[in-house]
């Protein structure tokens, strides 16, 4: 017998209008009073971690440079090491707080190499463990995902303020 699976918070994803202007610019400019509800983590001089509104697995983050652009060779010295090293705390929290078998790290660059957010380059960094690649996604198309993203959030940014 079939049972229904419910995922609610995809309608979100599906019925969310794309966006006219660039999200993350967004969430880099928005007061850091809007910080949970944009699910921004972290912020160092040059750029910001963000939780995954649509992760692969639980504790997803993205790492973001403050500065708008996707040609990864065009970032000046100074981005680039400031990006590194909030990539490298952001692994660290994600290690501390979930303590991941290993991890996916990296970025697409354009549309065509899988980039939803094209126009403004970031990393991503996803935590994984043995046996999460199961039957659901194979089978039923779908990812089930153990924790609430406000959860995530909580845990992701105490991370940051005990390390950082």
């Amino acid at each position: 017998m079939e049972k229904p699976l419910w995922a609610p918070w995809r309608m979100e994803y599906i019925a969310t209008p794309a966006a006219t202007t660039c999200i993350f610019c967004q969430f880099m400019a928005a007061p850091s009073d809007k910080d949970r509800e944009n699910l921004v983590v972290h912020r160092s001089n040059l750029s910001f971690t963000v939780l995954n509104r649509f992760p692969y697995n639980s504790g997803h983050v993205m790492v973001i440079p403050q500065a708008h652009g996707a040609d990864f060779a065009t970032l000046t010295d100074e981005i680039f090491a400031d990006l590194h090293q909030e990539l490298k705390l952001a692994a660290k929290v994600i290690h501390e707080v979930y303590h991941p078998e290993g991890c996916n790290i990296g970025m697409n660059l354009g549309r065509i190499a899988g980039a939803g957010i094209a126009d403004h380059l970031h990393y991503h960094i996803v935590p994984r463990w043995g046996g999460d690649t199961n039957y659901m996604p194979v089978l039923a198309d779908t990812k089930v995902l153990i924790e609430h993203l406000d959860n995530s959030w909580q845990r992701i940014q105490a991370g940051f303020l005990a390390l950082g």
